[in-house]
């Protein structure tokens, strides 16, 4: 017996960006799609200070430099670093970044609290 497997491929390639708190966004797996998680491609501009109320987030970076402010600290970031931040942290990525965000659990675009 065969068991079906369900699976989603999306290219960043394929999906229109659109501004947000943090640049440009493009949603890899959104709410919509039924996972439990979220994953967002972003190119950080001008990134806003932030926080999640619900929702833990894991950034990945692509590609670039920078910095981020998380709640009073500041680090510095770069290709290939991983930055945990739990739900509640005050955060903006700072600097010209390509990030892969993953969000935990889904519902992060409708749990924005801009600060800035």
């Amino acid at each position: 017996m065969r068991s079906a497997t369900r699976y989603l491929r999306r290219d960043p390639a394929d999906v229109a960006p659109w501004a947000e708190t943090c640049g440009q966004i493009r949603p890899l797996i959104e709410e919509d799609d039924g996972a439990t998680i979220e994953v967002h491609h972003v190119e950080i501009q001008d990134a806003k200070l932030h926080y999640h109320a619900r929702t833990d987030e894991v950034y990945y970076i692509i590609a670039g430099r920078g910095t981020m402010v998380l709640d009073d600290e500041e680090i510095e970031v770069h290709e290939g670093v991983v930055v945990y931040v739990p739900r509640g942290v005050r955060h903006k990525a700072v600097g010209r970044l390509t990030v892969l965000t993953v969000c935990i659990p889904r519902g992060v675009l409708d749990d924005v609290h801009e600060l800035e």
